[in-house]
């Protein structure tokens, strides 16, 4: 049976703050945790049941153990990672601002899931697959990128969903336009694609989201996931649109909030059984449910600190009832 979720690129250290509300130099501790927008959203689907493998390349150091150490203990397969000692494992350090919000300083000159290479994409990665899904850090001019390309082909021709969340972090590109025209090279490979209110206008060139879903379409995509924070979430295909509200929390921490949504996200398509080829054909219903289940997994994680550690199973989710 087709359902597993495998998630290629980065896998990192985020060092959290003691405070929040100030600035970086005003920081006294930092608490370290793991992440990775990749590795977030195969946790999110672990820790609610489902099946979950990471493809990425880890410095053979005491950070890259302990990423190892906790994917595997919330059920993330690891059989597809590497290691290295050509480079570190990435490091993020990571300021909040009093509602949350995260400003990032990357370490990362080159990491070691930047030299990930295409050798490291083995066919037998992708048995059980029902969808893959990436993000933008890993598909700049270094290896991974073609690593990535080469795991968006093998998807593609065993019949899988692809999953793609820009997920912007312009601060580790040489320029704007490099990492617009690097997102954009990736968009028709993805039936996909998971867009922020403040990325729609710089990945689709529309600040309309009715002319960016449309344009979107027209280059493949099947499905739009349009997040607005405290404003909700959307969801478009050609036919439908559903809208779910975001519940109402005292937000603490918001370090992979939107990771966990689109693996909640995911998790709940999953149940659906749904293919590349029924994506469009999605109701609004089952679209509305999976925005809910997605928002309501939010809801809960960004009341915690850190990514990973702050994702709820099922029964946590219900037992908050939020």
């Amino acid at each position: 049976m087709n359902d597993v979720l495998m998630s290629i690129g980065e896998a990192l250290i985020d060092f959290i703050p003691d405070r929040s509300g100030c600035a970086f130099d005003e920081v006294t501790a930092f608490s370290p945790k793991v992440g990775g927008a990749p590795a977030n959203v195969c946790a999110a689907f672990s820790r609610l049941g489902g099946r979950s493998r990471m493809l990425t390349q880890l410095g053979d150091d005491p950070f890259g153990h302990k990423i190892l150490r906790e994917l595997e203990g919330v059920g993330v397969d690891i059989s597809c990672v590497s290691l290295t000692d050509k480079a570190n494992t990435a490091l993020a350090f990571v300021s909040l601002d009093p509602d949350g919000g995260r400003t990032f300083s990357f370490y990362r000159k080159p990491s070691a899931d930047m030299l990930c290479s295409p050798e490291n994409v083995r066919e037998e990665h992708f048995d059980e697959v029902f969808a893959l899904h990436f993000c933008s850090v890993s598909i700049g001019d270094f290896p991974m990128k073609q690593a990535h390309k080469r795991a968006v082909e093998i998807m593609k021709r065993r019949g899988g969903i692809v999953s793609f969340d820009p997920n912007l972090r312009f601060n580790l590109w040489e320029s704007r336009e490099a990492l617009k025209s690097a997102v954009r090279e990736f968009i028709p490979a993805a039936d996909i694609v998971k867009l922020s209110e403040d990325e729609l206008e710089f990945v689709t060139g529309f600040s309309d989201i009715g002319k960016a879903a449309e344009s979107l379409f027209g280059q493949g995509v099947k499905l739009l996931l349009y997040t607005c924070g405290s404003g909700g979430a959307y969801a478009y295909t050609k036919a439908a649109k559903a809208f779910a509200p975001a519940r109402k929390v005292a937000a603490v921490d918001t370090t992979g909030a939107g990771d966990g949504f689109t693996g909640a996200f995911l998790y709940k398509l999953r149940e659906v059984g749904v293919t590349p080829e029924t994506l469009d054909g999605l109701s609004e219903q089952a679209l509305t449910e999976c925005l809910a289940f997605a928002n309501a997994f939010c809801a809960v994680s960004v009341t915690k600190k850190g990514a990973i550690a702050s994702y709820p199973t099922r029964d946590e989710m219900h037992d908050a009832d939020i």
